[in-house]
Order: structure tokens, then sequence, then C-alpha cells
């Protein structure tokens, strides 16, 4: 099955503030459970800032930066978001495509997985790490985020992959309550590209992401 077609792709090139982000994805996920809107996805940039997950702990956030602060009512803990970073919002049904969280997340870091690969850069899942990572031993280094919410079976929320933002602010936090391993970027992999080239990686990666969510009648 290929339903890339009536998902709507949505590209927003200045930075949209993490507030209006978070009112804009709540009234299209509560759209497409009411059947008034189409399923989304979402490619944009915030301002730089830090958000806190449903698991996040205060201590793990430093913000000797002073940036804005956010709760994001997501799963997971502390995150960084910035300029340079490719955030993805995935809005889709899960009525349509199979009430299965935990296969909708492995197909999610499957996808970001693809994408990189696309980008010439060998990617892989770390188990008891969330997050995708890149390199071996000491050199492990987190590359991409997820946080995801999932409200009346519409997924919120998605992924962050870093393309080329400024590395010391993520300091201002243990990112994902992970402080064993730090954080890297394409850029710093010696990847740099435009961020259209990420976004077509992410489009041509897509396709399989897609297809491995079982379409199901839906459950009431």
């Amino acid at each position: 099955m290929d339903d890339i077609d009536p998902i709507e792709w949505l590209i927003s090139e200045a930075p949209v503030p993490y507030g209006e982000a978070l009112a804009v994805m709540e009234g299209r996920a509560a759209a497409i459970r009411d059947g008034n809107a189409r399923e989304c996805i979402w490619l944009l940039v915030h301002p730089p800032l830090f958000t806190a997950g449903t698991s996040a702990y205060p201590a793990e956030l430093s913000n000797h930066l002073g940036l804005p602060f956010h709760a994001a009512g997501r799963g997971g803990r502390s995150t960084y978001h910035g300029p340079g970073q490719r955030i993805g919002y995935v809005m889709l049904d899960l009525d349509r495509r199979g009430r299965d969280v935990r296969r909708f997340v492995h197909a999610l870091e499957g996808w970001i997985i693809a994408t990189l690969a696309e980008l010439g850069v060998a990617a892989h899942r770390a188990p008891g790490r969330i997050g995708i990572w890149v390199g071996e031993g000491p050199a492990e280094a987190k590359i991409a985020a997820l946080g995801l919410r999932v409200k009346r079976w519409v997924t919120l929320h998605g992924f962050a992959i870093n393309v080329a933002p400024d590395l010391t602010h993520f300091g201002g936090i243990v990112p994902c309550g992970i402080a064993e391993f730090g954080v890297t970027s394409l850029a710093a992999l010696g990847r740099e590209m435009p961020m259209a080239r990420v976004d077509d990686a992410i489009l041509t990666s897509f396709a399989s992401f897609i297809n491995t969510l079982a379409k199901t009648d839906k459950v009431s």
C-alpha cells in the first residue's frame, strides 16, 4: 500500500515559535480525529529553546544560556531545538494505520535511519537509549531525537534531526536524560548540506515508513 498522496506535507522556512507550533499541531490533530483534515507531516525549525517531556527531571536542565523553556506534553525527557535542526511533526491517524504505538515508534526510528542513509550517514538504534545514534564505543553520539504523543489515536510531535545546529547549546541540558554520550550533527560528521537536501531525503524515505504501518478497519 502507498498512502503518500492523501497526506499533506507542510514545510515552514522561517523559524516557528514553539507555542504557535503546539497550537497548530493540537488543532490539526483534533481535525484529523474528527475527519475534517488530512493527515499531515510538518517540517520546520524552531528558534533556540529547551523543551521538557512528561518524564523530564528538573536537574537535567541547567539552562546557563537563559533560553526559553517549554513543557511539551510529549513523551520523553529534556531536549533542545534550534536553527540548523530539522523538526518533523508527524500527525497520523493510527485508527487507519494500526493501533500499535510500539510499531509506530519502531517505524519512525527506521524512517530516520533510512533518511540518514540517503545522506551518506550510517545510523542505528541503541538498546535502552532513546533516539538515533552514530559511531561506536566512546565516539557514539546522538544525531536525532524522538518525542511522541498519541491523543485519541492521532500522533503528535515527532523527531528532530541535527543537521547543523550549534551543538554547544545542548550543554544546557542532559539530552533525553543520557549524560554518558555526546550529541553530533551531519555538519559535525563532515556532511554539510542545505536543509532542502535533508527534506528530499526525508520524503524519499517516507514510503517505506508509511507502508510498514498496517491499515486496519476502524476500531470502535
